[in-house]
């Protein structure tokens, strides 16, 4: 059986980062991808928002590593040429009920070091002429990027380092190394099962289960790790519509947020191009391959009155349906948003092995911080 030093599941932007920092640390990584490619699940599928770290709260894993994965992620485009723009968001309120949680988000914003300027309905359409608001919070440090670009560079910097990846390699099973959980040392290593052409058997000291929408079924799957460990994951869907003919705005557009996501939000790509959304379609329960993506032409018909809220000169027939994603959440409708989970030895006991759960939104602005974490969690 061949071995190497760490085996990464997953070649989404959080994979590929991880792989990218255990590679540049010195250990021989190889990046496990189930697709033909690298990024085709949620790191391919969302609004590529380089976010500033205004909605989490306090203390959390999302608001630590969005604020630090924020600013490493700039550097690091800046120094790898990757297609990026600090555009600037607008988050807005329509009404002045929602005053008190446009001041609730300054606030939490704040608290996490991040500063936003109050904005008054005249100096928000001196910004944006085209907005219609009764408040609006100003955050210049909000971008965009373009995702795959990223995720090349960040493969790119692995395969520097030594890394490698390997595609159509899909992972069917984790043994743990008894001794890993016996005396707290991965011994000769942890075997992971991978499918394919080729099947065979790795082992590795270190296993980082980075699958996105995967990770709940692989840790299922992981013989060693006891079930109280492995978290209920939920799926839910968010649907993209474009518009039609050239954006009237230069920034990113934000309603107030609302429990299950930020509301159908104007974002732009990085040829100016308007696309709105996600909204919020739970999915029932099932495996992320029977997920169907198409967009429903008729959800746009709600987009509608959502978005002239804000931007009341909206025509009728300017949105198309553009794509959709699925979010892994770690809670169901009416649950409360639940923070990023880094699961290492000092949880589960065993070591060399950690879990990513529940990685959503920031998780493509914190991808450089979360493998940060990896890193500390295994010591």
């Amino acid at each position: 059986m061949d071995r190497v030093d760490a085996l990464v599941i997953g070649a989404g932007v959080v994979g590929l980062a991880v792989g990218r920092a255990l590679a540049r640390s010195g250990l021989e990584t190889i990046v496990l991808e189930r697709a033909d490619a690298i990024g085709t699940g949620t790191s391919s599928r969302n609004s590529e928002v380089i976010h500033a770290g205004l909605y989490y709260p306090q203390g959390s894993l999302k608001a630590r590593l969005c604020v630090r994965g924020r600013a490493q992620l700039y550097e690091f485009c800046a120094s790898h040429g990757v297609a990026h723009r600090r555009c600037g968001k607008l988050v807005v309120a329509t009404s002045a009920e929602q005053h008190a949680a446009l001041d609730a988000t300054r606030a939490k914003a704040a608290a996490n070091g991040v500063e936003l300027q109050w904005l008054t309905p005249a100096e928000a359409a001196a910004l944006e002429p085209a907005l219609r608001c009764s408040a609006a919070l100003l955050s210049p440090e909000t971008g965009i990027v373009d995702s795959h670009g990223l995720m090349l560079a960040l493969q790119g910097d692995m395969e520097a380092a030594g890394g490698a990846l390997a595609l159509c390699s899909p992972v069917l099973g984790l043994r743990c190394a008894a001794d890993a959980r016996d005396a707290g040392d991965a011994g000769d290593g942890h075997v992971v099962a991978v499918g394919g052409e080729a099947p065979m058997e790795l082992g590795a000291r270190i296993v980082v289960n980075a699958a996105g929408l995967w990770a709940p079924a692989l840790a299922s799957a992981t013989q060693g790790l006891a079930a109280q460990h492995v978290p209920q994951g939920h799926h839910a869907k968010g649907n993209y519509f474009s518009l039609a003919g050239r954006a009237p705005f230069s920034r990113l557009i934000y309603p107030v947020p609302e429990q299950a996501g930020l509301g159908v939000h104007l974002t732009l790509d990085l040829a100016g191009q308007a696309r709105f959304g996600p909204d919020v379609e739970w999915l029932p329960p099932g495996a992320p391959d029977a997920i169907d993506y198409r967009v429903d032409p008729a959800r746009g018909e709600s987009f509608y009155a959502e978005i002239r809220r804000y931007w009341p000169a909206l025509r009728d027939g300017a949105l198309q349906p553009a794509y959709s994603g699925v979010r892994p959440k770690l809670g169901g409708p009416g649950s409360a948003a639940a923070d990023f989970v880094v699961q290492g030895a000092e949880t589960h006991g065993i070591a060399g092995l950690v879990n990513l759960f529940g990685i959503e939104s920031p998780g493509l602005t914190a991808c450089m911080a979360i493998a940060d974490e990896v890193l500390a969690s295994i010591g």
